[in-house]
C-alpha cells in the first residue's frame, strides 16, 4: 500500500455502499470500476458487511481500494482488516480506533465536525478527515476548518454530496467526497448506478482540470 499521504489520490470519490448484500457486491463493484470510481466503502451496518468486503476485496484490481464504514471499535478494525479492508471509516472521532487502524497500516478516515475533533484525529494519526454530516454544516464551515488545519490534512465531505454541489464543496476546500444514497441504494438498477457514477467522474475530471 502507498503512504498515508498519497494513498487515495487527488480528489477521490468514495462510493458508500450502505445496505449492499454479498451476492450483489461484486457486480456493483465492477460497474463502479468500469465507470471510473475506484474507492468503495461498505458500512458495517449493512447485511453481512464483512462478507461483502471480502467479495469486493477479491474482485478489485491493484489500483482500487475497499474500505469499511461505520467502524466504531478496535475489534471491528481487526475484523475489517482480516476481511480485506484497506480503509477504515468512522462517523466519529475515536482515538483508539484511529491508532488501531494506523498500527495495521490501513488508511484512517474518522468523522469530525469541529476543529477540536479534527486535531484530536490528526494527533492520533489520521491524515484523512471526514466532515460528517457535511450538508448540515455547509461550505462556510469547511472554509473555517481548512483555515486552521495543517496543509497536508485532507478533508472529505460526506453527507448530501451530489453532482449539483460537488463544485461548491470543492471550492469551499474539500479534498474528496463520499457519495452515499445519491450514488447507491440497494434497490437501484446497475444501469442507474453506472449513469450516476459516470456523471460524478466527469464532474471530478472537470474540477481536476480547472486546478
Amino acid at each position: 500500500m502507498s503512504t498515508m499521504s498519497d494513498g487515495l489520490g487527488k480528489l477521490p470519490l468514495i462510493a458508500i455502499l450502505r445496505g449492499i448484500i454479498p451476492n450483489k457486491a461484486r457486480e456493483v463493484a465492477n460497474v463502479l470500476i468500469e465507470s471510473g470510481i475506484t474507492i468503495m466503502e461498505v458500512p458495517l451496518n449493512s447485511p453481512n458487511a464483512l462478507e461483502s468486503i471480502e467479495q469486493i476485496a477479491e474482485t478489485l484490481p491493484d489500483h482500487c481500494s475497499i474500505g469499511a464504514g461505520t467502524v466504531l471499535t478496535v475489534e471491528q478494525v481487526r475484523e475489517c482488516d482480516q476481511a480485506g479492508a484497506q480503509i477504515i471509516v468512522s462517523p466519529n472521532t475515536d482515538e483508539e480506533v484511529i491508532r488501531a487502524t494506523v498500527s495495521r497500516g490501513l488508511h484512517s478516515i474518522p468523522g469530525v465536525a469541529t476543529a477540536t475533533e479534527a486535531f484530536k484525529a490528526i494527533h492520533a494519526g489520521a491524515n484523512y478527515l471526514k466532515l460528517f454530516p457535511a450538508d448540515t454544516y455547509g461550505y462556510s464551515h469547511v472554509k473555517a476548518l481548512k483555515a486552521v488545519l495543517p496543509v497536508e490534512s485532507k478533508l472529505f465531505a460526506v453527507g448530501g454530496v451530489n453532482t449539483q454541489n460537488l463544485t461548491d464543496w470543492h471550492k469551499a476546500g474539500c479534498d474528496g467526497f463520499g457519495l452515499g444514497s445519491f450514488l447507491f441504494k440497494p434497490d437501484m438498477a446497475l444501469s442507474e448506478i453506472k449513469h450516476i457514477a459516470l456523471q460524478l467522474v466527469s464532474k471530478r475530471e472537470q474540477l481536476l482540470n480547472d486546478v
